[in-house]
This record gives C-alpha cells, sequence and structure tokens, in this order.
C-alpha cells in the first residue's frame, strides 16, 4: 500500500477546522435573523483572517487561530478535579497584579492583526472581569466564547450579549442535574437552565461546555441530554476531556476507547443534527498531526500575563507585558516544543504535555539556563 509523502499543512488543516465551526453556526443560527446577520458578517472576517494566516506561513512565519485568555484567576466555585485550582492558577483570594482591561485590549487588537479569529476566555471565572468582557465586546472581527460557571450571568450581562453579538457564553454542564450538582456544587444545574431560559427568550445564542469523564461519557453524547439542550436554545457543545492531575481522579480520564467512542459520537451528531456545533478539545489529534498546543493551533495567555502552551500545561518563559503577541509567539519554550518531539508523542491521557510535563520542565530549565 502507497504511503502518503505529502507533508502535513497545519495551516491547511486549522483554516479548514475554523471554517468547518463558522459553516457549522451559520446552519445552526438560520432561524435567528440577528444571529444570522451577525455569523454572515463574521464569516467575512474569518475568511479575511485566514488569508493573513496563509501569507505570514508562506513567509515562513505559523500563525494560529486560537488563543485561550484567562483574564483573572478567582473563582467562586470548587469544582471536584479542578486541573486549575491544583496547579493553583485558581484561586478564592481577590487576584493582585492581573493584567488589566486595557492591557487585555491591547493583545485583542494585535490578535485581530495578526489574523486570530476565535479568543476563549476563561479564568477562574470569566464573569468577574466584566470591564474586559466589554473590550472584547468592542472587537467584531474576533469570536469570544466565554467559558463561565454562569452563576454571574445578569441583566447587564444578557444587555452586552444583545449589543455584542460577538461574546458567546459558554456554560458548563455536566450532565442532568445529579451529574452536574455533584461536581459543581448543589443548584448549579437549575441557575443553568434558568440562564438558558432567558438566553433563549431574548434570541441570544450560546453554547455549553462539557466535562467528559469515564463517568459521564455516555450521557453528555446522548441524543436526550443534546436535545434538551437544543430545546433550550443551545447552539453549541465543546466537549473537553478530563485530565487528571491527582492519582485519585485518573480513572476519570477517558481512555483511547472512550476517545474512540466520542469522536464517532461527534461524527454523529455532526451529520444528524446541524442544529448545534460540536466541538472536542484535545480532540483526534492523530488527524491533526500531534498536539496543537504552543501555538500550533493555539496558546494560552494566564492572567497575570504569562503565555504558556496551554491551560493544563501552565509553564513559560515570557510575559505578555514586556513584548508583543506575535513575539511571545515565538518564545523559546514555543519554539522549542514546536521543532521537538513531545507534541507528536503517544500519550495515554486527553493532554500529551500534561502527561510529559517533567520534560516540558526540563526543556523550561534548559533555555533559562
Amino acid at each position: 500500500m502507497q504511503q502518503n509523502t505529502e507533508p502535513f499543512d497545519l495551516q491547511a488543516y486549522m483554516t479548514g477546522g475554523v471554517e468547518r465551526v463558522v459553516s457549522d453556526a451559520l446552519k445552526a443560527t438560520l432561524r435567528n435573523p440577528r444571529e444570522s446577520a451577525f455569523m454572515v458578517k463574521f464569516a467575512a472576517a474569518s475568511k479575511a483572517a485566514s488569508r493573513k494566516r496563509r501569507k505570514a506561513e508562506d513567509a515562513g512565519e505559523h500563525i494560529p487561530p486560537f488563543l485561550i485568555a484567562s483574564i483573572t484567576s478567582k473563582c467562586n466555585l470548587h469544582c471536584a478535579g479542578c486541573y486549575s485550582r491544583c496547579n493553583h492558577a485558581t484561586v478564592d483570594a481577590e487576584p493582585v497584579s492581573q493584567l488589566t482591561a486595557a492591557e487585555w485590549l491591547r493583545i485583542f487588537e494585535e490578535a485581530d492583526e495578526l489574523g486570530i479569529s476565535f479568543i476563549l476566555l476563561a479564568g477562574g471565572e470569566p464573569m468577574l472581569r466584566r470591564d474586559i468582557i466589554e473590550a472584547a465586546g468592542r472587537k467584531p472581527d474576533i469570536l469570544f466564547p466565554i467559558f463561565t460557571n454562569g452563576t454571574f450571568m445578569d441583566e447587564k450581562y444578557f444587555d452586552l450579549f444583545d449589543r455584542c453579538r460577538n461574546l458567546i457564553p459558554i456554560m458548563s454542564i455536566e450532565g442532568g442535574r445529579e451529574m452536574t450538582d455533584s461536581r459543581r456544587g448543589p443548584g448549579i444545574y437549575d441557575r443553568l437552565i434558568a440562564n438558558m431560559d432567558e438566553l433563549k427568550k431574548r434570541g441570544l445564542i450560546f453554547g455549553a461546555s462539557v466535562t467528559v469523564t469515564t463517568e459521564n461519557i455516555r450521557e453528555v453524547s446522548s441524543d436526550a441530554f443534546l436535545k434538551k439542550l437544543s430545546d433550550r436554545g443551545c447552539k453549541a457543545v465543546i466537549f473537553v476531556e478530563f485530565v487528571p492531575v491527582t492519582e485519585e481522579s485518573s480513572g476519570l480520564a477517558p481512555g483511547e476507547e472512550e476517545r474512540a467512542f466520542l469522536h464517532g459520537e461527534i461524527i454523529r451528531l455532526r451529520r444528524d443534527h446541524p442544529e448545534m456545533v460540536y466541538i472536542s478539545f484535545p480532540g483526534d489529534e492523530k488527524s491533526s498531526g500531534g498536539c496543537v498546543a504552543a501555538g500550533r493551533g493555539f496558546f494560552h495567555i494566564n492572567s497575570h500575563g504569562g503565555a504558556e502552551p496551554c491551560p493544563f500545561s501552565p509553564y513559560s518563559d515570557v510575559n505578555i507585558r514586556s513584548t508583543s503577541l506575535r513575539d511571545a509567539l515565538h518564545s523559546p519554550l514555543f519554539l522549542a516544543l514546536q521543532k521537538g518531539d513531545i507534541l507528536l508523542d503517544d500519550h495515554q491521557s486527553g493532554c500529551v504535555l500534561y502527561e510529559k510535563r517533567e520534560l516540558v520542565e526540563q526543556i523550561l530549565a534548559g533555555n533559562a539556563g
């Protein structure tokens, strides 16, 4: 059997993924004139951004289409097995010396110039930083999914989402009431449902983020669960594979069999239920030529400005406060990871960088030395 010797074109792969997401979003919003009108405009902006990235690629510079921005380290919940708390990236106390709204706006503007189409706002709990989310609303050519626990959704936020259609709340839910409340706390499921009902009543687009574990994988990929979300107006479901941060939680991490099952379900759902967008993270790394962190497909900026390969790999050798976004993309750590074998290595859990964190630490120490 003849093997394909064509070099893997990462930029083409990532652009294809972006175009599919935008196309799916257009289909999912056809019945909502205001959302559909915004998505048509965003589709044009996304194509222009893709051309910028392709031009840079042809000149020898790779620009990813995605950025993850953790805009605060504070959170009001203590979700079971939270990787961010275990890494001490999320705390209860009021954060000190974090990036200001003006600094984040500068990052958003530089991202726009580079051709970055999606900036995922995370935390902590990002809705604690209304000033930054308002700044994001001023960049309509970038789509900002806001990964929130939903407990700070209020009248002012509903009005902001109505004015700025590029801000998309993505609420974390683990399945039904029992599964959600057991991980996130009593009453959280009912609060999420109330938010969804209010968003639907106002004709606002929103999505759901699901942490996939060995305990809930069948429930959260079932037609019954997803129909409940769709009936409430949900337009996107992002499946995030659980990454174990303690030995006790390792049994919750999906293995090869579970990941293959989820991959097959997502293909089926995209075919049979186009009324919603389905995304898996980290997804099928084999088809994407390995892990797409460290600037290959995305990278992460923490709340204090450190540019990191991924939220699950909290290591940084450059701070965005003292450099440009473009220069941060070419940090020694990112370049070493892109040129080495770690991102392409086989691994057991959903995150190769977390599983091989000792090797990442060695690279960081070597660069510093």
